[in-house]
């Protein structure tokens, strides 16, 4: 658990870095979006951070590796977000199977709504990736989805 904390801030810190990516870029809508995706990343890490604690164990820091800092289109970062969070996924499976493994009943169910979670976050890169290959080299297109992803609440 305490890994996957730890976890949790490094994708912060992608998707922080491809915000600053996308700024350089001039493409506002997108950085918003992914400004947004790096809060949902931090509050998933406080979730463990604060279950480690309900369950009597101190979090350790670990140090953050630096994320990729540039990507040659957009839809290249998105295409490094989806691999991102499918690795995220398949490591809440593996906390998953290790709860199970040692009948952790209460890890199994707070981590039943990371499952739920990854769902929706590979889903909703997967359709920005779409997106983007329906775009391809349209600028229009291009400015008229970082409009629309500029819209993203949090």
């Amino acid at each position: 658990m305490n890994e996957q904390m730890n976890f949790e801030l490094y994708s912060g810190y992608i998707y922080l870095s491809m915000a600053s990516y996308f700024e350089s870029e001039s493409l506002r809508g997108f950085a918003h979006w992914m400004k947004v995706q790096f809060e949902e990343e931090k509050g998933h890490a406080m979730r463990f951070y604060s279950y480690l604690l309900e369950r009597g164990f101190k979090p350790v820091f670990e140090s953050i590796p630096r994320p990729k800092e540039s990507w040659s289109s957009p839809l290249d970062a998105f295409e490094d977000a989806l691999e991102h969070e499918r690795k995220v996924t398949s490591r809440i499976w593996a906390l998953v199977d290790l709860a199970r493994s040692e009948g952790d009943k209460a890890s199994e169910r707070f981590l039943d709504w990371f499952v739920n979670e990854q769902v929706e976050e590979e889903a909703g890169v997967q359709l920005v990736v779409d997106l983007l290959k329906k775009v391809e080299d349209n600028v229009g297109g291009l400015l008229y989805l970082d409009s629309e992803l500029g819209k993203r609440e949090r």
